[in-house]
């Protein structure tokens, strides 16, 4: 008999939806059992997050270097503007939004100071970084470009190697545990009084990525059809078979089949389509820095956090760089922004399980919103490249 697999956006509707039913009856001492977990596993992933960004970026960076120079070059700086296009679409959008959509939530701005007035965990254990976040980035940058020109293979292997340790880290232990963190979140959250108004704030901000999302699909193929000639609607229908295959699979990788096939019918050179689709999948994720910088910001309003263009703007450029360590990895996404949430938005552990659950709430549509936009890179990528040509 075949057994039956439970998809993670399945499993974190499970825990919160058990979190807050549980939360009407289970007594302190019992839920405060679950906090304690929340807190342990948390200070695991303080821990864990410079080593997944070493892990994942460093290696993603370095296999940059490899491939056809110029072309390599044209379609990194395309994949980096377009997902700093959705970053700074997405933060002009919400500033204008969100004041009026999302006031300030005192429930919220309780959870951001927990100790004031949820409950607190039986006991906790330290469990310091190697290193900060800021460093894990710096050595990523530094050994990445680093291999990305040398031509030795010890190093690339020895990363190589580690890229798989951490991938195995998130699959097999952080990833399967983070229902259970979300469970104690929002126990903890509805044993105080604080679960019902979130919720529905949840969902206004979801309703509001998902309308930003068709906007940044419509804007990508506008301009692929004016770089290219093409009618920009009929270039965007064939890919909607990548992107209900997204829908799916919730995997970049998994869909670069149907994503080569749709973006060599939209008439890219099929040399041009091989090339860029298997890189874009890599590094080109404007759906999912979509929803980091909107579901962040949107946390940031709700707590009464001053938000400033210069604090969200180098946000929103380092978040475009973590991006490529996403690809291939269950939250990958949510996995590799979690340093800067922390460290440039001041994320607590409390906010950075609220953000990991309104991210995989709308994991497929990200992904979705991600393949369909290689497309658009593909068709202007083979525009230019054309004319570099003749």
């Amino acid at each position: 008999m075949k057994k039956l697999k439970i998809s993670l956006l399945a499993k974190v509707v499970i825990a919160i939806a058990a979190g807050i039913l549980f939360g009407q009856f289970l007594p302190d001492s019992i839920a405060r059992v679950f906090v304690t977990f929340n807190s342990l596993f948390g200070n695991f992933l303080s821990f864990a997050v410079p080593l997944i960004i070493v892990g994942l970026v460093t290696p993603a960076i370095g296999d940059l270097g490899k491939g056809a120079g110029r072309l390599l070059a044209l379609t990194a700086l395309l994949a980096y503007g377009s997902t700093l296009f959705s970053g700074f679409f997405t933060y002009f959008t919400s500033a204008a939004i969100f004041p009026e959509l999302l006031p300030v939530n005192t429930q919220l701005t309780a959870i951001e100071n927990p100790g004031e007035f949820m409950l607190q965990p039986y006991f906790t254990v330290a469990m310091p970084p190697l290193m900060d976040v800021v460093s894990a980035l710096l050595f990523s940058f530094i050994v990445g470009l680093g291999l990305s020109y040398i031509e030795g293979r010890v190093l690339h292997d020895a990363f190589a190697d580690f890229q798989q340790i951490i991938t195995k880290l998130i699959e097999a232990v952080i990833i399967p545990l983070l229902p259970l963190h979300i469970f104690g979140i929002f126990l903890n959250m509805t044993v105080s009084g604080h679960v019902a108004s979130i919720i529905l704030m949840f969902l206004k901000v979801i309703i509001v990525i998902f309308i930003l999302h068709v906007l940044l699909l419509l804007i990508q193929f506008a301009i692929a059809g004016a770089v290219s000639g093409k009618n920009p609607m009929r270039l965007l229908k064939n890919m909607l078979p990548a992107y209900a295959t997204a829908l799916g699979t919730q995997s970049s990788a998994a869909t670069i089949p149907v994503t080569l096939a749709q973006t060599i019918q939209n008439g890219v050179r099929e040399a041009i389509a091989i090339f860029v689709i298997p890189l874009c999948a890599t590094i080109h994720l404007a759906g999912s820095t979509m929803k980091i910088t909107a579901c962040a910001m949107a946390i940031l309003y709700m707590t009464g956090e001053p938000i400033t263009f210069g604090s969200m703007a180098g946000f929103i450029m380092m978040l475009g760089i973590t991006m490529v360590a996403a690809p291939g990895v269950p939250g990958g996404a949510i996995m590799a922004a979690l340093g800067i949430l922390q460290t440039m938005l001041g994320f607590n552990e409390t906010l950075q399980a609220l953000m990991i659950a309104l991210y995989i709430a709308m994991d497929s549509f990200g992904t979705a919103c991600n393949v369909t936009g290689d497309g658009a890179i593909a068709v202007i990528v083979d525009r230019i490249a054309g004319e570099r040509r003749a």
